[in-house]
């Protein structure tokens, strides 16, 4: 009776080593494609389909006259919004560790075609049992929405956002050890 009691203690502390110890260990390094954000910029026509070759030698200095004056006007007042990225990329968010849960990176949410994306860029956390991606209204995960299990623990990581899902609802991206209801890290969208 005595093995039996140990065999089962034993198989008992293993599963809950394997269980809580080894996600710790476990890197999951994920590298996506960065996506592309739809602009509200209006492209310039390329010569394929305004017909340029078409165009006389005096239309097409015309047309390139504009081009480059409508380009510098864009310039000029990009220059003049000092507080927006001159690159066209969404604004990085830092990402915040706990207290035992350290991590690091950025997060940047993309609009695109297929709707919005939060992009984790140079990401580094350790993982845990059971680690989903949460939208959450506080901080203490109790208003949500759950995206998931997580994709990776390290490099950069794409999610894409639920169809109908308003972002500027949620305050908070966080990375959510479900069984144990403990926040491992966030990132605060303003």
């Amino acid at each position: 009776m005595k093995k039996i009691l140990t065999l089962a203690v034993s198989l008992i502390l293993i599963y809950g080593l394997y269980y809580f110890i080894w996600p710790i260990f476990n890197v999951i390094e994920v590298d996506d494609v960065a996506p592309t954000s739809v602009s509200g910029n209006d492209q310039p026509t390329t010569q394929a389909d305004s017909g340029f070759a078409d165009l006389s030698t005096q239309e097409q200095e015309e047309m390139l006259r504009q081009l480059f004056a409508a380009n510098k006007n864009k310039e000029e007042a990009m220059d003049d919004k000092m507080d927006m990225p001159t690159s066209g990329e969404p604004m990085a968010f830092a990402v915040q560790d706990t207290a035992g849960h350290p991590a690091s990176g950025s997060m940047r949410v993309f609009d695109t075609a297929q709707g919005q994306v939060l992009r984790f860029e140079d990401f580094e956390t350790i993982n845990g049992p059971q680690l989903h991606l949460y939208l959450s209204k506080d901080i203490e995960g109790t208003d949500f929405i759950d995206l998931g299990p997580i994709r990776g623990t390290t490099g950069n990581i794409n999610y894409q956002v639920p169809e109908g899902v308003d972002l500027s609802e949620y305050k908070y991206v966080m990375h959510w050890c479900v069984p144990f209801e403990v926040l491992f890290n966030y990132v605060e969208i303003l």
